[in-house]
């Protein structure tokens, strides 16, 4: 793999991206609380208990930092298809075919899964619960493609103008006393901000180590502000019962907090440029880029379906059946993070070929070789890949 890794090839940009999808993975199993209660199933959050797991959302809420890799490299990658003569229909059809492309195969198996448990006699509320927590992570692959598919638009616009748009409509919103659905405004604003920073890293204008300190020192200071002074949650997900949450919509203080993981990543890209010059860490990388929607869209499944073969005990577990009332639950839900990964691994094992599949066109055609298998693992994370020589 590592012999075939394109040379130009940017490893730390697949590392923070790697990052970023097991950030949400772990954040959501450690903050999704699934009870069992009089024979039905329904959902809850730690957070809502248990206020000092708030840090928690501090390391796992790791979006901002997907959405500046997404810009970087759909950016780099559009100015590459301009350069080759490519249209914009191709491109972007061929960005979002890696996108949804494993999607098809997750709703095929819930639709029957659904269908399966209403016809076996599970109650609404329980199948509605499951499916819920399936299909909610999906909003966040519609705004990436919203943001690809703006990508000639927008790649040029400076991250400070998304920003300003943010500001403004938390300034109606909490501040004039203006409509919460002005908050949905900032779905796209909110993550545009990431996005095109990302983009102008592309074109070399955020690189540096400065800018890095002025976005992780300026962002962290900006969101500590914000939840001290101006009531924002602390939380940077949204806890059940809570008056706002700060991802849904995304407020002033989670696009501050966003940058200053951006900032993060800025000062990092560097030393892991470094680590990664070796064969054994950068496999690591490579496989789990070139596995990272299954991983993203499977991880709930396999949450549920540990939760569900539990119940065949008979009587609730700890960490996850009961509530999440007590600092023995944290405990024992991290004794289950483990199980958890290798129903995710049996998951990934049997789906992770609707991502790696790719178009069949003359000589590439033929099945996965020594060449082939770094290279599906590049296109598969969405990097423009050009033949090593």
């Amino acid at each position: 793999m590592d012999a075939a890794t394109p040379p130009h090839r940017d490893r730390a940009l697949d590392a923070l991206r790697a990052f970023a999808i097991l950030g949400v993975v772990l954040g959501h199993w450690l903050v999704t609380a699934l009870v069992a209660d009089s024979g039905s199933l329904y959902t809850t959050s730690p957070l809502r208990e248990l206020p000092q797991l708030t840090p928690v959302t501090w390391v796992f809420q790791t979006l901002a930092v997907f959405f500046l890799v997404g810009g970087h490299v759909a950016a780099k990658g559009w100015a590459s298809a301009r350069e080759r003569g490519t249209g914009y229909g191709p491109w972007l059809r061929a960005r979002l075919a890696r996108l949804f492309g494993p999607v098809v195969a997750l709703l095929a198996v819930w639709a029957a899964a659904t269908a399966g448990m209403l016809a076996a006699g599970v109650g609404y509320p329980t199948v509605r619960t499951l499916v819920s927590l399936v299909l909610s992570p999906l909003w966040f692959l519609l705004v990436l493609a919203g943001l690809t598919a703006l990508t000639p638009l927008v790649a040029r616009l400076h991250p400070l103008w998304p920003l300003a748009v943010v500001l403004h409509v938390d300034l109606l919103r909490f501040g004039l006393g203006g409509p919460s659905w002005l908050g949905w405004a900032n779905v796209a604003a909110g993550w545009l901000v990431p996005y095109c920073l990302g983009a102008l890293w592309a074109r070399g204008g955020a690189g540096g180590r400065g800018t890095g300190w002025a976005l992780l020192l300026g962002g962290a200071a900006a969101t500590a502000g914000l939840v001290v002074f101006a009531g924002y949650p602390a939380s940077m997900v949204g806890v059940p019962g809570a008056a706002v949450s700060n991802l849904n919509p995304p407020t002033l203080a989670a696009v501050a907090f966003g940058l200053a993981q951006c900032g993060a990543a800025l000062l990092l890209h560097g030393p892991l440029r470094r680590v990664l010059a070796r064969p054994r860490a950068w496999a690591v990388v490579a496989l789990v880029n070139l596995s990272a929607m299954t991983v993203f869209l499977w991880h709930q499944t396999a949450m549920m379906a540990v939760t569900a073969t539990g119940l065949l005990a008979g009587h609730p577990l700890p960490g996850l059946h009961t509530p999440p009332e007590g600092v023995g639950w944290v405990l024992a839900r991290l004794a289950w993070l483990p199980v958890f990964a290798v129903a995710l691994a049996v998951c990934w094992s049997a789906f992770r070929g609707y991502e790696q599949r790719r178009p069949r066109t003359g000589r590439e055609g033929a099945g996965v070789t020594a060449e082939r298998f770094p290279r599906q693992a590049m296109a598969a994370s969405g990097h423009d890949v050009r033949r090593a020589g």
